[in-house]
């Protein structure tokens, strides 16, 4: 029997009780409209229910998605009455498409889903997760290790130009926000340490604060940190974009380690620059003090400067040196394990990004605990 308002793209014949063929005919083009559902629908269930729906396309002219969207609508009313729909008589393409079209569930159903899950389930993989975020890490840092050591013995595999390219963006590109930062904070320590000071009239001992607070812990503390999220963040676009491309994967069937070839050159870098970057911030943070603690009444430039060098040791910045190099490591870890975590879409590279960011400041701040923890211990 042909539907009503569809007989030249349509046409339903009831072959059994329970077996029916829908024939495709015509051109369907997405201009002359997609017919509904409900027509075929109801001839189905009239007036016997039936379980089988063959689709039959020998008449079939041309199509569009026109045709894919009327399929498609047709296969979830089928599986709503729970009716077999057969495609075999489609062509290979529309079948192709069909299959791709239903391979996908709707964000809807994923989210109801997603929400019926016990509690105690979502936290179970909640920490299988992060377990093997944690292996994978270790994993990483194995391989670094092992590339690090083949460094030693003149085996690794890169190139020095990138080494070069690398010191001079970790190192002299940096020099202006590392600057500007730095003396603010040292202003700032200077003003914080005066309010209380001067209610004592010690306002000298204002260079004693700044001087060791930015040898000991703000001058690697804030270079690390700018370097997180400047050259942290990089790292990991950089290498998240070459993950999308598959350049990586060229290069590991090239015959090299991208280990060797991408990420040692970049932790070679921030190691070796960070320490100078540490003893640039702190020069710029100790004159930002010396703004502040000069503009008080009674103490001289030469007052300031005398009261910083008896107040600063090697020690403290030997250990300022430590950390930062020890943080410069961990940036450049952070970030390029998570370039080589980043998935294949761009938002993936974004994602690579923040993620490096954030575990780079929080990995160097827990660095800093522990060596100040340490260094109180050791009584230095």
């Amino acid at each position: 029997m042909a539907l009503e308002n569809e007989k030249e793209q349509l046409q339903l014949d009831r072959q059994a009780d329970t077996r029916s063929v829908l024939s495709i005919c015509g051109n369907w083009n997405i201009v002359h409209g997609i017919p509904a559902t409900d027509s075929v629908m109801k001839e189905l269930a009239q007036p016997l229910r039936s379980q089988q729906l063959f689709l039959n396309a020998d008449r079939l002219t041309g199509w569009d998605s026109s045709l894919l969207s009327f399929l498609t609508k047709l296969q979830s009313r089928c599986a709503a009455e729970e009716i077999e729909l057969v495609t075999d008589g489609l062509p290979d393409g529309i079948r192709r498409l069909l299959a791709l079209a239903s391979a996908v569930p709707k964000e809807e159903e994923t989210q109801a889903r997603e929400e019926t899950v016990a509690l105690l389930p979502r936290v179970g993989k909640a920490a299988v997760a992060q377990m093997n975020a944690a292996l994978e890490m270790l994993g990483f840092l194995g391989d670094a290790v092992v590339a690090f050591l083949k460094l030693c013995q003149g085996k690794a595999r890169f190139r020095k130009s990138d080494v070069f390219l690398l010191l001079q963006e970790c190192g002299a590109q940096a020099l202006p926000i590392v600057s500007l930062i730095s003396i603010l904070v040292g202003m700032i320590l200077a003003f914080v340490s005066a309010i209380q000071l001067k209610m004592f009239g010690a306002q000298i001992f204002v260079a004693d604060l700044v001087g060791i607070g930015m040898t000991r812990e703000m001058g690697a503390m804030m270079a690390a940190i700018i370097m997180a999220g400047r050259t942290g963040a990089a790292f990991a676009a950089q290498l998240g974009t070459m993950t999308v491309n598959e350049e990586i994967d060229a290069i590991s069937t090239m015959g090299f380690s991208p280990i060797e070839f991408l990420v040692l050159p970049r932790m070679l870098a921030l190691v070796l620059m960070m320490p100078l970057l540490c003893v640039y911030a702190d020069l710029m943070g100790v004159v930002g003090g010396a703004i502040v603690g000069v503009n008080m009444p009674d103490v001289t430039w030469l007052q300031y400067y005398e009261k910083t060098r008896h107040a600063v040791s090697m020690t403290d910045c030997g250990i300022g040196l430590f950390k930062s190099a020890v943080f410069g490591m961990l940036v450049a870890i952070s970030g390029c394990l998570r370039g080589m975590q980043c998935g294949r879409s761009a938002s993936a590279v974004g994602q690579a990004a923040t993620s490096a960011v954030v575990t780079g400041i929080v990995l160097i701040i827990v660095a800093d605990a522990i060596i100040t923890i340490l260094c109180d211990v050791i009584g230095i």
